[in-house]
C-alpha cells in the first residue's frame, strides 16, 4: 500500500524532474548552469511537500530564469595600437531580497552558462548572509594575463562605459572575482564616477582610501576557515595541528592559508593554472608573504615558490590525466579555492582515501556532483561554497553599509562581524538540515535555508 506521504514525494520528484528537463532544453550547452540548478533542485523536495504554494506560484520556474541579462561588446586598444573586441555580460538573476550583488570575472573561459551558474549560486549565498542582497554575476572573456596596466585600464574603461547604464548603489552592485582585483576595481570605479558624475558605493572591493572596507580582500578565505572551524565544533574538534590542502594562489587561497596559520593548522599546497607546489614542512607566514608578493605585485607563477624554497615539490599541470594530483596528499582538511569543478570523482575518492574528513569550499562549485555524493555518503564535514565562501559577499555587504553611512569600521569590527555572520550561516545550515531530516548534510541545509527566504519574498511581491 502506497502512503499519502510516499505519493506526495513521488509527485514532487516528478515535478522537479520536469522543471529540470525544461531548464536543460531551454538552456542548451550550459553544463555548469545545469549542474548548479540540479544540485539545488535535488535538495528542495521536502520543502515543496511542506509548501505547495511554492509550486502553484511557479517559484522554481521563476527563480531559475534571470530577471535580466545584459550582453555587450567591449572594444579596446592594446599598447601596439591594435584593436581587440571582447564580450561583456551582466546576469541580474534575482532581486527579491535586495539589489543584485555578485562579482565580475575576467577570464578566457567566461561564457553565459558559467555566469548564469555563478549568478544562480549567488542568490542563495547572499540569502544566507542575513544581509539584504539579491543575486547577480558578470564579466568578460578578457584575460589580463600578460597585459600591461595601461591595457587593463583601457579594457576596464570600455567595459564600464556600457555597464554603467545597468548598475547602481540601489540597483546592482558588482564586486571582484577571478581576474578582477583591486587594480581592476579601481579602473572600473574611476570610469563609473567619470560617466555618472557621482561618488557612490556602486562597486565593492574598493581601495581603503576611497570607500573600501578593511578585511574585504581577506574575507572569502577567512570565511571558509571560520565555517570549517564551526563544522569541526559539531564534532568537538579544532583546526589546530591539522594538515590542510589548499588549491589556488589568489586572494581566496592566500587568506585561507593566513587564517589557517592563525588557528594552528598546517597548509601544505598552493596552485595556479600551470601547476602546484607541495611543501611538506608547511607554508608558514614568511613563505606566505613571498606568495603574496609573487602573485599580487609581480604577477608571477607559483613555480617560483619551489625554485626559492628547499624540499618543495612542484608538479606541472598535465591536461592528459583525469585527476588532480594536488588532492592525492595525506591531510585532514581540504580547501578548494581555485575554480569550478576542480575536484572530480577520482579526486574526491583520493581525498577520502588519504584521510580528509573536512572539505570547505573557497571557490564556487569546485566539486563535481559525483564528488559531492562521495563526500555526503562518507559522512565527512562538507561545506558547500554557497555557505562556506559567503564571507566575501558578506563583507561586500558590510562595505555597502559603510558607504551608505559614510563611515569606516575598524579591522577588528569588520572581522568580528564577519565571524558572527559565518557562525549564523553555519547555524542556519545545520539547523535547517536537522529540521528536514538530514542532520549533518550542509548541502541540503544551505540550499533549503537560502531558498526559503528568497521564495517567501517572491511570494510577498506578487507575480513579477
Amino acid at each position: 500500500m502506497v502512503t499519502k506521504e510516499a505519493e506526495a514525494g513521488s509527485k514532487t520528484s516528478g515535478y522537479v524532474a520536469d522543471v529540470m528537463a525544461q531548464i536543460v532544453a531551454r538552456n542548451p550547452a550550459e553544463p555548469e548552469f545545469h549542474q548548479a540548478v540540479g544540485e539545488v533542485l535535488e535538495s528542495l523536495g521536502p520543502v515543496l511537500e511542506r509548501r505547495p504554494d511554492y509550486r502553484s506560484a511557479r517559484i522554481l520556474e521563476r527563480i531559475v530564469e534571470p530577471e535580466r541579462v545584459v550582453m555587450f561588446r567591449v572594444p579596446w586598444q592594446d599598447d601596439q595600437g591594435e584593436i581587440h573586441v571582447n564580450r561583456g555580460v551582466r546576469v541580474e538573476m534575482n532581486s527579491a531580497i535586495g539589489p543584485y550583488k555578485g562579482g565580475l570575472r575576467f577570464h578566457a573561459s567566461v561564457n553565459l552558462g558559467i555566469l548564469k551558474f555563478l549568478a544562480f549560486e549567488q542568490i542563495f549565498k547572499n540569502s544566507l548572509t542575513t544581509l539584504p542582497m539579491g543575486g547577480g554575476k558578470g564579466g568578460s572573456d578578457f584575460d589580463s594575463k600578460g597585459k600591461s596596466d595601461a591595457e587593463v585600464m583601457r579594457f576596464c574603461q570600455s567595459f564600464m562605459t556600457e555597464l554603467h547604464r545597468h548598475i547602481g548603489a540601489n540597483t546592482d552592485v558588482p564586486a571582484g572575482d577571478i581576474g578582477v582585483g583591486g587594480r581592476e576595481i579601481g579602473f572600473l570605479f574611476g570610469q563609473y564616477k567619470r560617466l555618472r558624475n557621482e561618488f557612490t558605493g556602486v562597486l565593492t572591493g574598493k581601495g581603503l582610501n576611497w570607500g573600501g572596507s578593511l578585511i574585504r580582500p581577506e574575507a572569502t578565505g577567512y570565511g571558509a576557515v571560520y565555517f570549517a572551524a564551526e563544522m569541526l565544533v559539531t564534532r568537538r574538534e579544532t583546526l589546530d595541528g591539522k594538515v590542510c590542502l589548499v588549491s589556488g594562489s589568489g586572494n581566496v587561497a592566500q587568506y585561507t592559508v593566513e587564517k589557517l596559520l592563525e588557528l594552528g593548522a598546517k597548509p601544505v599546497t598552493l596552485s595556479d593554472s600551470n601547476g602546484y607546489i607541495y611543501d611538506e614542512a608547511g607554508i608558514d607566514k614568511e613563505k606566505l608573504a613571498f606568495v603574496k608578493e609573487l602573485k599580487n605585485v609581480r604577477r608571477g607563477r607559483i613555480k617560483e615558490y619551489a625554485d626559492k624554497s628547499k624540499n618543495v615539490v612542484y608538479t606541472a599541470t598535465d591536461s592528459s590525466v583525469d585527476h588532480n594530483p594536488l588532492w592525492g596528499h595525506k591531510a585532514q582538511c581540504a580547501f578548494p579555492c581555485a575554480t569550478q569543478n576542480e575536484v572530480n570523482s577520482k579526486d574526491a575518492a583520493s581525498l577520502l582515501r588519504n584521510g580528509v574528513t573536512l572539505v570547505s569550499e573557497g571557490a564556487n562549485m569546485p566539486v563535481t556532483l559525483e564528488g559531492v555524493k562521495q563526500f555526503l555518503d562518507a559522512n565527512i564535514l562538507y561545506g558547500p561554497g554557497k555557505a562556506a565562501n559567503a564571507g566575501g559577499v558578506a563583507t561586500s555587504g558590510l562595505e555597502m553599509t559603510q558607504n551608505s553611512l559614510r563611515l569606516n569600521w575598524t579591522r577588528e569590527e569588520v572581522d568580528g562581524r564577519l565571524q558572527q555572520i559565518m557562525k549564523a550561516i553555519h547555524k542556519a545550515c545545520y539547523d535547517t538540515a536537522v529540521d528536514f531530516g538530514a542532520p549533518g548534510n550542509y548541502v541540503k541545509g544551505a540550499n533549503i535555508a537560502g531558498f526559503v527566504k528568497v521564495a517567501d519574498a517572491m511570494l510577498d511581491q506578487g507575480l513579477v
